[in-house]
Parts: C-alpha cells; structure tokens; sequence
C-alpha cells in the first residue's frame, strides 16, 4: 500500500509511536457538559451584530444562552424576556458567527514535524525563498544541533528543483540538515546528517528506498521510507509531554481560525486505541479547545480490517460512543494515494509517464475494509483521489449498500478530487456526499494543469457547484497538514476558484455562490460530522461561535481570507482569545 496524505506514515510510527502508546487504551470520556443545565433563564446574553448563518433567519441583534444551548436569537426586545438578575450580559467587539467546521484533518501525523520550519509554497513563494528560509533556520540554530524544514513541494517551482546536499552544505556548514518534501515520500540531507546517519556513497540502498547519486557522491535526495528511517536512526525521539503539548497546539490553532469542532481523519493509524485514550485523557484535564471527531483508521499492523473493527469494540469505541468533546465518528478507508505525488489512481496516465497510479486495494479487499465497518454500523469515510479510485469506491458502495437498509449514516467521499457528472449523481443516488480539498484549487490547480495531468483533466478539480448541482451536500478542509486549518480561506476558493501561481481562474463554471461556500463550512460540514446541534446559531443548537473583524455573509468572498477571528467559544465560554 501506498503512503498517502490520509494514511499513517511509518515515518510518524517509529519516531512517535512510543510516546503516544504510553496513553494505554482504557477510554474515559470526561462528560463536561453533564453537569450544564438549560434553563427558563439566560446565563448569558450576548448583544451586537450575529451572523447566525442560518438563511431563514440570517442576522439577528441578541443571542440568550443556557446550558451551553442557545435558548433565544432574534431582536433583542424579544430576547430580553429570557433573562434576569442573574444574566450576564456581553456586547463583543466584532461580529458573531456560527463556529466553523474543519471535517477532515489529522492531528496524528502531524506532529512527526509540528515544529520543523515550514518550507511550504505558501511560506516560499520562490526556490530562493526557500533557501533564505532555511538559511535564517541554520543562523539561529547552535553549531551541531538539527535544522529542520518540512512540507517542501518542488512541483510548485519552476523546473521541479531539488534541494541537493552541495546546496544544504552552503546553507548549514555547521549543522544537520533535513527537509521533509510535502509528499513525506522523499528527505533532502546535508553531508552532516549524512554523516549522522552512518551513510555514505558505499552505503547499500535498502530494499524499497534510495540514496541518489550522481558524479562519485551522494545528491542529497532520499526516497522512500527504508532510506528515511535509516537518515532518521540518530533523531532525538519526543516524549508523551511532547505529543500532548503538540496536540495543544494543533487544536489552539484550529481554534484560532474560529473551528469549533473538527474530524480527525485517520484515529488509530499510527498506535491504534491509545491515540483515541490520549485524546480523552488531555480532555478529562483540561477541555480541548476544540471538539474532535474522529473516524476510525481500518489499518492497524498484522491486523485484517475485521480484526481492527474487533480491536475497537473491544475498547468500548462503537458508532458516536464518547462525549461531546470528543466522540468516535465514523471508518476510515484509504483507496488511492496524492495526485501532487503521482500516486492517486487514475484511469489514464500522469503528463510524461506511462501510469496512472495505482490503487490501494484490490476490488475486493476494499469490499471487505468496507464492509467491516459497515457491519459495525461506522459512518464510511473513503480517501478518494483519482478518477478512477473514485470509480473503485463508488462501485464497490454502490454493490454492498443495499445490503445494510435505508439508514442514512450520512457516509462520504474524501477529496474526491477529479470527478465526472456521473460520479457525481451516483454519488447523489447512494446518499454519498463529498468533502473537497480546496487548496488543492489554490495551491496545485496551475501543476496540475501544466505539468500533473495536463489541462483538460484539471477542469475537473474540486467540483463544488456541480456537487450541488446534483443534490449533493459538500463540505470543504483543510486535509491538514497538506494544507493549513483556514475554512474561510477554503470558501474563497470555492468562490473564486482563483490560483495562487498566476492569478487565473480554474474552470469558471466551478464556482460555488458565496452562500453555499460558507453552508460547505458551517451547516454542511457540521452535518457530515453527524454535529446536527452546530454549524448555525439557532435556538437548540449548542452555543459555539466565533467573533470576528468582518461578516463573511455580507462581505466580498475575495477578502474572507483576510477576516481575522478574535474570540472562539464552546457552549458560551471562551476556547480562543487573540
């Protein structure tokens, strides 16, 4: 199987797998919201302008809330009636908005290089920017110790360039260097982490991985995992100190975009339960700032998909067992790789290759992943890359959901990043809705269209208004940390569909309305999640919102990017705070 963005990384496996396993596997939800009740009366009365995001109804002046539940939204002459002495009334300075939906990031592997330099187009617009980036790293790094960079794209740079050992030796002569390539299928080393690592021109490649080499010497390039591991021997491996304070961080950012609850898609695929057990026991602390779903990884080691789904029932982890914090969601199958790394399945070849990529699975071993978290009665969720990966999936849904009644569990497709129109009413006709990576748009749309699959296959990227077109419900995500956690930058591609290399427009016809941008990261997202209670500020609904700078509703879609979130709440108390 192939090391997609979806799947664990063995990378992440050997170097934090140890820290996480100390969580052990006992789950403990820590039920913070058992002891709110909702009353006849506000606790709080929260007083400005209120996106509510909810169409029928989409501005309102005051929002009464009780037990962490909106019990009034309206006027304020008819909300006042809700409170009394006891009321706390607030009047924040900015506009209030339903918390934001991020429905597919991961938080596991992401933290292998949570704090390595981010080396990212988005960060370097230039190869020379990436090369000063890492200079400033190696200046403030002590002689000896690791200069670290991660999420490394040469497909973004003119010429795909390489960073060679000759160029990390100018840029570090006195340090270790390591740069992640975005992919995490290739490592670019310096001499001195070479020299670290116990490798040289002599060295054997290991089966499966490769140490280039051109010219009587190493380049500086690894490929492959076999290779990483070996240049990543001698690295210092975190604690469960670490882990914890990385998830923090991760989930402070989130919060920081204004995401109240999130899906973690891949729970279980570097060290199985305890990655679930770490997670409530951070909760039972400390509330997480932010509520985490998660699905459940279909992989474990020396396992078949039916042994994990045993595996977690064992645990006590069954369909939306947890608690409102964090609760286990939904099954989680990978069909295909990434497209920017040439592994997604397609059904005619990469530009300049003579393959298509390849899928992860047989036909029918995907049936039986499928089918064992089905039989558990797990939402599904399909990492879906390619054209012809999307055929794969819907193929085998379309054969073995008939055969599991009419209950809807609202199951999904990944990415689904290149479709035709009959993807999209098949996905339509089985109750499938699709997730989109936008920033595939942003970031990669103009690769894609140049060098990847050529331009008129990159028509079919993303293709949101056509989703709706066809009755479908799409959210967008981030897939962090392929990309950054920023829904509202997410909806702007939606919109405008614009490419960062260029300025131009990916297939105008693709453009989603502004309104149902923002539904694809609050109502549609919170949906997709099985978070019925959020998504809109709407009296039952659970009291989490965002204050911002600026109301994405009302304002141009080309400046939501910019919008700045000042304030982030669950249940009416406070999560975030610029």
């Amino acid at each position: 199987m192939s090391t997609g963005c979806c799947s664990a990384h063995p990378l992440s496996r050997e170097h934090i797998g140890a820290a996480l396993s100390t969580a052990g596997s006992t789950i403990t939800p820590a039920k913070h919201a058992a002891g709110l009740q909702v009353g006849h009366a506000a606790e709080t009365l929260v007083v400005g302008t209120i996106a509510t995001g909810n169409p029928a109804a989409p501005l309102a002046e005051a929002m009464a809330i009780s037990g962490g539940v909106i019990i009034g939204i309206g006027a304020l002459k008819d909300v006042e009636g809700l409170t009394d002495s006891s009321t706390t009334t607030v009047t924040p300075e900015g506009v209030v908005i339903p918390g934001l939906i991020e429905p597919h990031m991961h938080i596991w592997s992401s933290l292998l290089n949570l704090t390595w330099t981010d080396v990212s187009h988005e960060v370097c617009a230039t190869f020379d920017d990436v090369v000063a980036t890492l200079k400033q790293t190696a200046a403030r790094t002590p002689a000896g110790q690791y200069v670290l960079g991660k999420l490394f794209d040469p497909s973004l740079f003119p010429g795909e360039p390489d960073l060679t050992r000759d160029i990390l030796d100018q840029i570090a002569p006195n340090n270790p260097v390591l740069v992640m390539n975005a992919s995490m299928h290739y490592l670019y080393a310096n001499s001195a982490a070479f020299e670290l690592a116990g490798v040289n021109y002599q060295t054997m490649d290991p089966p499966g991985g490769t140490f280039f080499r051109a010219d009587g010497k190493l380049t500086g390039v690894i490929g492959e995992i076999p290779a990483m591991l070996m240049m990543l021997a001698k690295f210092p491996k975190p604690s469960a100190a670490d882990m914890a304070a990385g998830i923090t961080e991760i989930l402070k950012e989130c919060a920081k975009q204004g995401v109240t609850s999130l899906r973690e898609a891949g729970t279980g695929s570097l060290v199985g339960v305890s990655e679930l057990a770490l997670l409530h026991q951070m909760n039972g602390a400390k509330r997480l700032p932010v509520r985490v779903s998660t699905a459940q990884f279909a992989i474990m080691a020396g396992k078949t998909p039916a042994e994990v789904a045993q595996t977690w029932k064992d645990a006590g982890v069954t369909p939306f067992s947890g608690d409102e914090m964090v609760r286990a969601d939904a099954w989680k199958v990978v069909a295909d790789g990434s497209n920017q790394g040439r592994s997604g399945y397609f059904s005619q070849p990469y530009l300049g290759e003579d393959n298509g990529g390849h899928a992860d699975w047989t036909p029918e071993g995907l049936r039986g992943a499928l089918k064992a978290g089905l039989d558990d009665g797990w939402q599904i969720m399909v990492h879906t890359n390619g054209d012809a990966a999307v055929e794969m999936a819907l193929e085998a849904m379309e054969e073995i959901l008939p055969g599991y009644g009419a209950n809807d569990l609202r199951h999904r497709f990944e990415h689904v990043s290149f479709t035709t129109d009959d993807h999209l009413a098949r996905l339509a006709k089985a109750n499938i809705s699709p997730s989109f990576l936008m920033n595939h748009v942003y970031y990669w749309g103009a690769a894609f269209r140049d060098t990847i699959l050529g331009p008129e296959r990159a028509q079919l990227l993303d293709r949101v208004a056509s989703a709706y077109k066809a009755g479908l419900r799409p959210s967008l995500h981030s897939d962090y940390n392929v990309s950054k956690v920023h829904p509202l930058q997410s909806a702007r591609t939606a919109v405008l569909r614009q490419l960062q290399a260029d300025g131009s427009v990916l297939n105008a016809a693709e453009c989603a309305t502004p309104a149902q941008a923002l539904a694809a990261i609050t109502t549609n997202a919170a949906w997709q999640i099985h978070a019925d209670d959020r998504g809109s500020l709407e009296v039952g609904k659970r009291a989490d919102y965002a204050v911002v700078d600026s109301n994405p509703w009302t304002s141009d879609p080309a400046s939501w990017d910019k919008i700045v979130v000042n304030e982030t709440y669950i249940d009416g108390t406070l999560a975030f705070q610029a």
